[in-house]
């Protein structure tokens, strides 16, 4: 199977782990391509494998010539229906519509969360986390998080957002991180979602990874 994925650094890139997280939850076996985020010649480096010069980037080399998938929701999309059989998303219709509206309202929004806490797996920032839930910006975007997992959690009843992992899950693995770097306060039952995604083998292996790595990026 010849899949890699091009992914930034796994302490700070949290598209990456967005379409690294789906790709491990499908079973699949793939290469992984690490660019350096922030360094003089990152643009250029990701521009040998992607047209927009972000990471993520999946290249499918199995079909006999050479795919490029260059965004992390479509990564996501692809490998759901190519690997795994439609198994990242809930087999039940209104669930898998309420789980692709979660998943596109983080792939499209919650821009003062991320500019205000953006991912540092490394960190423990719980003054820097107040300073940005005092924006009401940046405290507006958390509270939205807080509800839509309330209600997807009421809703399939656990532990995950939507009953078993998804890709809804996936795309939220980062804002667990955030979360837990800037000591945002939640709810027993939210503190308990994100401990059910931490413990995840594959989040493990990502969190381990990140904390194995020796860049420290200005700005985060």
């Amino acid at each position: 199977m010849a899949l890699t994925l091009v992914i930034g650094n796994k302490n700070y890139s949290s598209w990456s782990l967005r379409a690294w997280l789906a790709m491990k939850i499908a079973g699949l076996a793939f290469a992984e391509t690490r660019v350096l985020l922030d360094e003089p010649h990152t643009r250029d480096n990701i521009l040998r494998y992607s047209p927009t010069g972000r990471v993520p980037c999946l290249i499918d080399e199995t079909a006999g010539y050479e795919l490029r998938i260059w965004d992390s929701l479509a990564i996501c999309e692809y490998v759901n229906e190519t690997y795994a059989g439609g198994a990242l998303w809930p087999a039940e219709r209104a669930a898998r519509a309420r789980a692709r509206a979660v998943v596109a309202e983080m792939h499209s929004g919650f821009a003062g969360l991320r500019a205000n806490m953006s991912m540092d797996i490394r960190a423990h920032a719980p003054a820097r986390g107040a300073a940005a839930l005092a924006r009401p910006d940046v405290a507006a975007e958390v509270e939205r998080v807080r509800a839509l997992w309330s209600e997807c959690l009421q809703r399939s009843g656990g532990p995950l957002l939507f009953g078993a992992v998804s890709i809804a899950d996936a795309f939220y693995a980062p804002v667990v991180m955030r979360f837990a770097t800037y000591a945002v306060p939640l709810a027993a039952a939210l503190q308990d979602y994100c401990a059910q995604v931490v413990a995840m083998p594959v989040m493990r292996q990502w969190i381990d990874a990140a904390r194995a790595e020796l860049e420290v990026l200005p700005n985060h």
